[in-house]
């Protein structure tokens, strides 16, 4: 009989048209949407032999362990996270492999964030949909300063964007993300607190690790200008809890570009960010885009496939 692999969390069943998933006899692979609303979730992971999981959506711990009494392989899209207890699938008997993927999706959609922001987009295309006509006046982001807050593979991207549209550079992080910002030509300001002071646009670009949870303090926030913006599509706890609500409401930062949350997916209106009109919210759309899913997808299943042909030597749990 075919391997039965479950994808749970597939918000948008994207993974339904990755024609390679569907295409070795040998595996079977079944998509879920939101475990939380699918009605075949109960039994589909009851029989899972192995799971592909979108990123740090799907909570793997002790509890879910115990409604997955087949399950023997876990399969990361992307590196590993905190949403996957390893001591737990260990005691389980569950293996764990990941992967690997692009910084080209999130940069972009970055990008799209600043750009949208600024222009205020959104509000003067919901507007103009109800009758109105140039309602908004944004800025432009020509001579403004970004500071890219961690210089790993989409900070760096980001900078070059930033630098074909004639934005001034500046990047805060780590030591050596500060030593490769010099060697690149960008600016290193002389402390945290004058890159958060000295701001147009902070975008944040660190992994999410314990050195780094909560580590946009209020203190931060409070630096920045009254007609800055703080752009998250990284983590949202890299800032400290509460901390970038508070500071909205006292007007530093002035505006807020975000893709990602404490708590997802948000199916609340009342959000208190949904309400805030110097917010723009996206529902965490970083990495979730066509390409970005291929990559993804087929070093994940390649890595299922090679786990179940007897090659274990990609197991991260031993």
């Amino acid at each position: 009989m075919a391997i039965h692999i479950v994808i749970p969390d597939d918000y948008q069943f994207a993974t339904q048209q990755l024609d390679f998933l569907q295409q070795n006899e040998k595996f079977q692979c079944l998509t879920l949407g939101d475990l939380s609303k699918d009605s075949r979730a109960v039994q589909q992971l009851s029989s899972a032999e192995a799971l592909i999981l979108i990123r740090e959506r799907t909570v793997i711990d002790a509890a879910f362990l115990r409604r997955t009494p087949h399950l023997k392989l876990i399969s990361q899209t992307g590196k590993l996270a905190r949403n996957v207890d390893i001591d737990a699938c260990t005691r389980a008997g569950v293996a764990i492999v990941e992967g690997s993927g692009s910084p080209v999706a999130p940069a972009e959609l970055t990008w799209l964030l600043i750009m949208a922001s600024r222009r205020k987009l959104v509000p003067s295309v919901n507007a103009m949909a109800q009758g109105y006509w140039q309602t908004e006046i944004g800025s432009a982001v020509h001579n403004q300063v970004i500071g890219i807050l961690g210089y790993g593979k989409i900070g760096k991207r980001l900078a070059s964007y930033a630098a074909v549209f004639g934005m001034q550079v500046q990047v805060w992080g780590s030591l050596r993300g500060q030593e490769e910002a010099r060697a690149d030509g960008w600016r290193v300001p002389e402390s945290r607190e004058q890159f958060f002071a000295s701001s147009d646009v902070v975008t944040v670009h660190q992994r999410l690790v314990a050195a780094t949870e909560g580590n946009i303090m209020s203190a931060d926030l409070a630096l920045m200008k009254t007609d800055a913006l703080l752009v998250n599509t990284s983590r949202a706890e890299l800032v400290a809890e509460g901390a970038l609500l508070s500071a909205l409401k006292q007007g530093r930062p002035g505006f807020a570009a975000l893709d990602v949350y404490e708590d997802e997916p948000i199916y609340n209106t009342q959000n208190p960010y949904l309400e805030m009109p110097n917010v723009l919210c996206t529902p965490h759309l970083g990495y979730v885009e066509k390409a970005s899913y291929a990559l993804y997808f087929r070093t994940a299943f390649d890595n299922v496939v090679r786990y179940f042909s007897g090659d274990a030597s990609h197991v991260i749990n031993g």
